[in-house]
């Protein structure tokens, strides 16, 4: 399965066009932008496995960084602050990853 599978190419490519300047990512709007924010609780596990790119069932800063690559394969990577700011905002326990229940509760807030 793959991501656009449950999102629409177009709704993707519109939320990967608005934060194509760096710094300028903010992953409420690219959530709402590409439909994230409207998929079921299922959806979003599976969305989030298929960002999961080691499968090791979280997303570490490491992992983060290339959150828009994993939508598209020439996307920009995310600058630090940016994935910093992402990582604090989804990581609820504080052990530095983001669980799949952590990004469904960050999506849906």
């Amino acid at each position: 399965m793959s991501l656009t599978d449950i999102l629409s190419p177009s709704d993707i490519a519109a939320a990967l066009r608005d934060c194509q300047a760096p710094d300028s990512f903010s992953p409420k709007k690219f959530f709402q932008i590409s439909g994230m924010s409207k998929k079921s609780s299922s959806q979003l596990k599976e969305i989030f496995r298929i960002l999961d790119n080691d499968q090791s069932g979280f997303i570490e800063e490491d992992e983060l960084k290339y959150f828009l690559q994993r939508f598209e394969c020439g996307a920009r990577v995310l600058t630090t602050s940016e994935t910093k700011t992402f990582l604090a905002a989804a990581d609820h326990d504080g052990d530095g990853k983001i669980g799949a229940e952590g990004i469904n509760l960050f999506i849906c807030r």
